[in-house]
């Protein structure tokens, strides 16, 4: 008896797709990665940027952080759009407000026009984030089986892949500036073309109506959102402090970088595991497993100042990130998939919320108990995920009204 190769058996299933779901499958990534791409860009390009500018570095954390709002904002324009015409055209506006903005912040500008590009830039960056989940849970859905751990592994894949273009062009304002203006070319490029490649769906004012809109999960809403937040806290906390973590333990200072790329590459391998690992072992076993492999990587972190233990403690982290993220925003798809698009447009706004957390609280405790056991904030907000286990369990439909 002969057992069939799953990977070829995925392969056959695959092919027998249509060619316009195939074709959009290929889009919906290509915007993860250009998403991806334009924020690592920018992010690496800061120092850059503070110099040509003429700012200091707290200025430059105040409208980081002004970002983040905007986000949020552009959350609700994904909303908005994708309500009236779909997701298709909430993604499509989302990465055509990015790659206007981002040539703007690669010129020397008046500090107002610096400012106010950074800000369009956030509400684009936060209508990408929510429209592009909205693709990839109704690309997914169309396929029947888990899709969402790749979209977002080809995000981390062009994260990493900006921020060594970056330091290919070298850390200086002219190279920073070529850098974001070829990853606002690409943006855009990728934008008119997923005007015809990314997947129709039908708008939810075409099939609900104005009282039936409003009947969304919203006990589900805050518990995935939760989830996202908490992950998110995790993820704000290497990527702000990790360095100056490793820098403060007298490591050398070229190695000192290397625990948010460790944390990095083992997200990067997580998400590509995440779409195997779920029909195998169960999405709620699978998110209670990287959650407590992240917790204990924080603690690691916390209790053991060494830069070793910090460098295992950074990549366990990783872990819950790689797999929880898509993990949550496909459940929270199957909440209510009518009310799909509206359910994740919500959830997105918590991404910011504990970007904020992670960013601010870490920072306060730095100059207080030590930045080591700091670490113990993403720790707890992350174990408390442990407690939401059951919505992981939930079927479509079964927690609508409230």
């Amino acid at each position: 008896m002969t057992i069939p190769d799953p990977a070829s058996t995925t392969q056959r299933d695959d092919a027998r797709m249509p060619r316009p779901l195939r074709v959009a499958r290929v889009a919906v990534t290509g915007a993860y990665a250009a998403q991806a791409l334009g924020y690592a860009v920018l992010v690496t390009s800061l120092p850059a940027i503070q110099t040509r500018q003429r700012i200091d570095p707290e200025t430059i954390s105040f409208i980081m952080l002004g970002v983040c709002f905007a986000a949020a904002l552009g959350s609700v324009i994904a909303n908005a759009v994708a309500v009236r015409w779909g997701s298709r055209a909430a993604l499509a506006l989302g990465l055509i407000i990015e790659a206007v903005a981002l040539p703007v912040a690669a010129v020397t500008t008046p500090f107002a026009v610096f400012v106010a590009a950074l800000a369009v830039y956030g509400a684009g960056l936060g209508c990408v984030d929510a429209a592009s989940a909205m693709q990839g849970v109704t690309v997914q859905r169309a396929y029947g089986r888990p899709l969402l751990g790749t979209f977002f592994a080809g995000y981390t894949g062009a994260a990493i892949a900006g921020g060594l273009l970056v330091s290919g062009v070298a850390a200086s304002a002219v190279g920073a500036g070529v850098a974001i203006v070829v990853a606002a070319v690409l943006i855009l490029a990728m934008a008119l073309a997923g005007t015809r490649l990314f997947a129709r769906d039908v708008p939810v004012d075409a099939v609900l109506a104005p009282a039936e809109r409003a009947r969304l999960p919203r006990a589900g809403i805050w518990a995935f959102g939760f989830v996202i937040l908490a992950v998110f806290v995790v993820d704000s906390s290497v990527s702000t402090w990790s360095s100056l973590y490793l820098t403060g333990l007298a490591t050398i200072a070229w190695v000192a970088p290397l625990g948010y790329v460790v944390y990095q590459v083992f997200i990067l391998l997580t998400r590509l595991a995440t779409d195997r690992l779920l029909p195998v072992v169960g999405r709620a076993r699978l998110v209670a497993i990287a959650v407590v492999v992240s917790v204990v990587g924080c603690v690691v972190v916390a209790l053991v100042p060494l830069a070793v233990a910090a460098f295992v403690g950074f990549a366990l982290a990783g872990v819950a990130v790689g797999v929880v993220v898509p993990v949550t925003f496909g459940a929270a798809g199957e909440l209510s998939p009518a009310h799909s698009d509206q359910i994740i447009a919500r959830i997105n706004i918590f991404n910011y919320v504990g970007v904020i957390f992670g960013a601010v609280a870490l920072g306060l405790l730095a100059d207080g108990p030590g930045l080591g056991p700091a670490f113990l904030i993403p720790a707890v907000v992350l174990a408390a995920v442990l407690f939401l286990l059951r919505w992981f369990r939930t079927r479509p439909g079964a927690a609508s009204g409230a």
